[in-house]
């Protein structure tokens, strides 16, 4: 029996049993210890915080916040700066991604529902975004113990009471560190939150631990650099060599996922500062970052400037699935079945299939439009560019061993309103006018060298059967995107 029906019995069980978990009030952890049980105190010191961040406030929607998670004292400053931007902002759920500090355990833990208690009185639970995660993936359930004496979702809520009003959080504590546990959380808040408003999403994470001043200044100001270029993956592997330091790294690199494909592409650092800032002590601090992610809202679409989405495992199996469908078709004319279970190759997303030989072009065929999940998109357009490209005859079983395949993933098209928006080597395009339409993929650019007018005068007459500047017409539609290319060629 797996792991869900497991967690789905228990669950049904303690139903029956007469109790009502939706009713269940969580009490607090760390109340008393991390931060004061009094909410007079409590109150009065957060605002006491709040007054002395200054953060210089922005019209644009704010995606996500990375925050510290130590006993106020330490740390409280700090975490104001995050929660002073999202003061009065028309929020409703506050998504909170925490590390687990004393349970070990391989994938995400979702509170599903019920309310958490601290001295300020009691949140709800999102529990229809909850259950939404839960259903994504079996690597997303509730696990209670993650919660049982954690303080790193715990310690966000009271701030979020001080600034927000009528609001939910969906709790989350992640297990192990790895990538594909980041993207899976990623994959699920995109395809949860999709189309809703007010979301915010938590990063809870310290920084360096248990250095001198000197030393963790050192090291924590290398990892804002490494935040500041925004790539998730290379700051996952930096964590993984201990370049970086972040306890809640799982959490930061699935915000970054989440804000990325939400088009997002930077970090705004709001402030750092580390425990001997506080307590004097330069023996043995801890870093402590506060930081927000703006963007567009409520959307799951992979932005134009974000079709690096693709991680190298990934693009190494949708190679593969060309191959192995391409040498099967061409032999036996059977189209082979692929089973799949990653988040990201289930997305429907656009890709064409092109087939080289000794250098020269032998077919490529596409869809613009995600209608499948990826891997079946690739698997499909991999048989139409091997046997269906009316340029060319179908690929021979003695040209196998001669070609060798590259796939693009595109992010959805844009309509242009001005050539100057397009990019050469960077954007494809697409042009419609009536019934007629055509498409270059951006790579075209760099392999003929043309400029743009030549680009785009031969979309035109050679894909689109129009005149030579009808793309200069007004009732001519003008399209652009981008894709992430890779190949057979690239492993070699």
């Amino acid at each position: 029996m797996d792991k869900k029906s497991i967690i789905a019995i228990a669950l049904c069980l303690f139903f029956l049993s007469g109790h009502s978990f939706a009713q269940q009030i969580k009490s607090p952890e760390v109340s008393g210890t991390f931060y004061s049980s009094s909410a007079k105190i409590l109150s009065e010191q957060i605002k006491r915080f709040l007054d002395w961040a200054e953060v210089e406030k922005r019209d644009e929607h704010i995606l996500a916040l990375i925050c510290p998670h130590a006993g106020y004292d330490y740390s409280g400053s700090v975490a104001a700066y995050g929660y002073k931007a999202i003061k009065d902002k028309p929020i409703r759920t506050v998504i909170i991604v925490a590390p687990s500090h004393y349970e070990y355990f391989d994938g995400v833990s979702i509170y599903p529902q019920g309310s958490w208690q601290t001295p300020l009185g009691n949140v709800p639970v999102d529990s229809e975004l909850s259950q939404a995660l839960i259903q994504y993936h079996p690597k997303l359930y509730f696990y209670e113990p993650a919660f049982n004496k954690e303080h790193s979702v715990e310690i966000q809520i009271p701030f979020l009471q001080i600034v927000l009003d009528d609001f939910k959080i969906v709790p989350i504590v992640m297990g192990k560190l790895s990538y594909e546990n980041c993207e899976i959380l990623s994959q699920a808040l995109l395809e949860a939150t999709d189309g809703k408003e007010g979301i915010l999403l938590i990063a809870s994470t310290d920084m360096s631990h248990y250095h001198t001043y000197k030393e963790a200044s050192e090291v924590d100001h290398f990892t804002i650099q490494e935040l500041e270029k925004f790539d998730p993956q290379s700051l996952y592997h930096k964590v993984v060599t201990q370049e970086c330091e972040l306890c809640g790294a799982a959490a930061v690199i699935t915000a970054l996922l989440y804000s990325k494909a939400q088009g997002a592409k930077e970090v705004e650092f709001f402030k750092y500062a580390n425990s001997g800032d506080v307590t004097g002590d330069r023996q043995r601090v801890v870093g402590y970052l506060s930081a927000g992610i703006y963007g567009a809202e409520g959307g799951k679409q992979m932005s134009e400037e974000n079709t690096g989405i693709l991680n190298e495992q990934q693009q190494k199996k949708l190679i593969e699935i060309a191959r192995k469908t391409i040498d099967e078709f061409v032999t036996s004319g059977k189209a082979l079945d692929f089973e799949e279970d990653d988040p990201l190759l289930l997305r429907q997303m656009g890709a064409f299939v092109t087939i080289h030989k000794q250098g020269s072009l032998r077919g490529c065929i596409g869809n613009i439009i995600g209608q499948k999940a990826l891997y079946l998109t690739v698997r499909d357009m991999a048989i139409e560019a091997a046997s269906s490209d009316p340029r060319f005859l179908p690929v021979s079983a003695g040209e196998l061993g001669q070609i060798d395949i590259e796939i693009s993933v595109l992010s959805e098209p844009k309509r242009v309103e001005n050539v100057d928006e397009i990019k050469m080597g960077k954007h494809g395009v697409i042009v419609k006018k009536g019934l007629a339409s055509g498409v270059f993929l951006p790579q075209v650019a760099l392999e003929t060298g043309w400029t743009k007018e030549e680009f785009l005068t031969n979309l035109c007459t050679h894909k689109a059967g129009l005149s030579g500047d009808a793309w200069k017409n007004q009732d001519t539609e003008l399209y652009s995107f981008t894709a992430q290319v890779f190949g057979e060629k690239d492993d070699r």
